[in-house]
């Protein structure tokens, strides 16, 4: 499968709301996420079939051109990204726990993409603005290695970059915490 994301981000919650019932009317893609995020923002991500959301993005820039303050589309995305951005990931075994940090949404979906290509890591979770100052992050678990070769990938030429980690051996409640 040739799978792709967009996403969009707005200044405006109304014309973001909006501009999604276009995006997911105009091709035949997911619904990944719909949502505020801090601080009174809004963002529409959508999954599909490359030409499908590169439709549905044509879509979403024409729509909410005046609201749109980032973009991203990412054709060929790591298949573990989608269920971390929808916060359905299922990991069955943790070890060592990477956490990288961005002053921007898009970042940390890209960085999560990267890592994922880079190493075999599960991926817990990509937080996006909500609840965090409009900041992004990603954690992912993995052996102590794999996890370190995710992270160096993901902070690779990432401007927009607040800090990374990787905690090897992660205590019960932290993982706990994170899930």
């Amino acid at each position: 499968m040739n799978s792709a994301i967009g996403m969009l981000e707005f200044n405006s919650i109304a014309l973001g709301i909006e501009t999604a019932d276009f995006m997911v009317k105009a091709a035949k893609v997911d619904l990944l996420r719909s949502s505020t995020v801090c601080p009174g923002k809004y963002i529409v991500i959508v999954g599909g079939e490359v030409s499908s959301v590169k439709s549905s993005m044509k879509t979403g820039l024409s729509r909410g051109e005046e609201g749109i303050i980032d973009t991203l589309l990412i054709p060929n995305i790591h298949e573990k990204v989608p269920p971390a951005i929808s916060l359905t990931s299922n990991i069955k075994k943790f070890g060592a726990i990477g956490v990288v940090e961005f002053y921007s949404i898009a970042s940390a979906i890209k960085a999560a993409d990267a890592a994922a290509k880079a190493a075999e890591i599960s991926l817990i979770e990509i937080r996006m603005g909500l609840a965090v100052g409009g900041k992004g992050f990603v954690t992912m678990t993995g052996a102590v290695t794999d996890v370190q070769t995710a992270v160096k990938a993901a902070t690779l030429n990432a401007p927009l970059l607040v800090h990374s980690v990787v905690i090897p051996r992660p205590s019960k409640a932290v993982i706990e915490s994170l899930l």
